[in-house]
C-alpha cells in the first residue's frame, strides 16, 4: 500500500554553466543546484541536472537529487532521478526515487512523484512505500 506525501520547496542555490556550446546546435547546460523542503517531506536536496535548451526557451532536463531529512516520521536519506520539462515558465518534472540509494529509515524506500515550480511556488508530491525486508527462509 503506497503512502503520499506532499512538500513545499524553495531553491537555494541553482549554478548553471553551458556545456559543449556548438554554434547552430541547441545550447546545452549543466547545473549544480540546492533545495530545501517543508512538509510531509522535510530537509535538504542537492541535485545535478543536464538541461536542453530549445531556440523557444523550452528546455528538456534530466537529473538526479540526494535528499537528506525525512519523509513524514522516518529519517534518512534516498536519491531521485528526474525527467522534466520547463516551459511557459513552469518546470515540470516526474521522479523515480532510485531502488537502493535509501539509508536510515529510509533504506528500503520505494517510489515516484513529480514536482511543478513556477516563479512564485513549487511543489512536490511522492507516492511511496517502504519495502518489507526479504523474509528468505532460516536455516
Amino acid at each position: 500500500m503506497s503512502t503520499h506525501a506532499a512538500a513545499t520547496f524553495e531553491i537555494k542555490t541553482w549554478d548553471e554553466k553551458p556545456l559543449n556550446e556548438v554554434e547552430g546546435l541547441p545550447k546545452l547546460t549543466r547545473v549544480s543546484a540546492t533545495r530545501s523542503f517543508a512538509g510531509n517531506i522535510e530537509g535538504e536536496g542537492t541535485a545535478e541536472y543536464l538541461m536542453m535548451y530549445r531556440g523557444d526557451g523550452s528546455a528538456s532536463f534530466v537529473g538526479l537529487e540526494r535528499i537528506v531529512g525525512r519523509v513524514d516520521n522516518r529519517r534518512g536519506g534516498f536519491v531521485f532521478q528526474h525527467s522534466g520539462i520547463f516551459e511557459g515558465g513552469a518546470a515540470k518534472a516526474t521522479l523515480l526515487v532510485i531502488a537502493g540509494s535509501g539509508s536510515g529509515d529510509l533504506r528500503r524506500l520505494r517510489g515516484e512523484g513529480n514536482f511543478v515550480a513556477t516563479s512564485s511556488s513549487a511543489s512536490i508530491t511522492l507516492d511511496y512505500d517502504l519495502a518489507s525486508p526479504d523474509l528468505g527462509t532460516r536455516k
